[in-house]
């Protein structure tokens, strides 16, 4: 455990960023052993982190936004149960608290809730028969299939497929709350794709667009944002709301 403590400390957040903050760490032990008194620290126990003194709170905006996007969408439309494909674990235990959730996940999360149901599934084979579901989500999930990042199998048709099968469960009425990296289109293989705005529209043809919001390369967010705005980023995150008509 104290090697493993010391070894992550030079490597998150970021690889040897720690090494810098290492002298801060002897000073900061040394006074507290000053003030605490003789054996009130043991090197046996010891556990760094060296790059967590910053002058705010640092975030992933992609991963933030995107859980607000969801999360008040849902509160203005109150769904009788909601359906979320894949997305982050940490937004689906707080939404679960007003919202009936289940979560289909490729690799179940083996945790309980009230509220919150979670179950193993595959995005290119839902259980779900046509036009069934009425309130559904995936956030970030989509730039993976088939990339065998998180042991599915390797298909470089895999979020063509994997939004069309979002799409097939989709009722009419129904709202598909989507998001995934946008901007300049590649694969950066094996962690995530990338994708231009208009792909994602052309991907779920079969639904409507009823709005977008999106984070920019510089981690700014934009409520109702436009599709051109999104056309020269890098690295964003486009939000998409769908519906099928009814």
């Amino acid at each position: 455990m104290l090697l493993r403590n010391w070894i992550q400390a030079f490597l998150s957040p970021r690889p040897l960023v720690g090494a810098l903050y290492l002298p801060r760490y002897v000073r900061h032990w040394l006074e507290y052993s000053r003030l605490a008194g003789p054996g009130s620290l043991r090197l046996a126990d010891s556990h760094p982190c060296l790059g967590d003194w910053t002058s705010e709170t640092p975030f992933d905006a992609h991963y933030f936004y995107q859980g607000a996007w969801l999360a008040r969408r849902l509160a203005a439309r109150r769904p009788a149960r909601h359906v979320d494909v894949g997305s982050s674990v940490l937004t689906l235990s707080v939404l679960s608290a007003t919202t009936e959730t289940l979560h289909i996940d490729y690799r179940p999360l083996e945790a309980q809730l009230p509220g919150l149901r979670c179950e193993a599934g595959d995005i290119l084979r839902l259980k779900f028969p046509d036009h069934s579901v009425d309130s559904l989500s995936c956030l970030h999930v989509i730039e993976h299939i088939g990339l065998g990042r998180y042991g599915d199998p390797i298909d470089p048709q895999g979020a063509r497929k994997a939004a069309a099968e979002l799409a097939r469960v989709l009722a009419p009425g129904g709202r598909l709350l989507f998001s995934t990296p946008i901007g300049r289109e590649r694969t950066c293989f094996n962690a995530h794709r990338v994708f231009a705005p208009q792909s994602v529209l052309e991907m779920f043809a079969p639904l409507r667009m009823e709005s977008f919001a999106l984070v920019d390369d510089a981690g700014a967010y934009r409520e109702a944002a436009v599709l051109e705005a999104a056309r020269a980023l890098d690295y964003g995150c486009g939000m998409f709301e769908f519906t099928r008509a009814g």
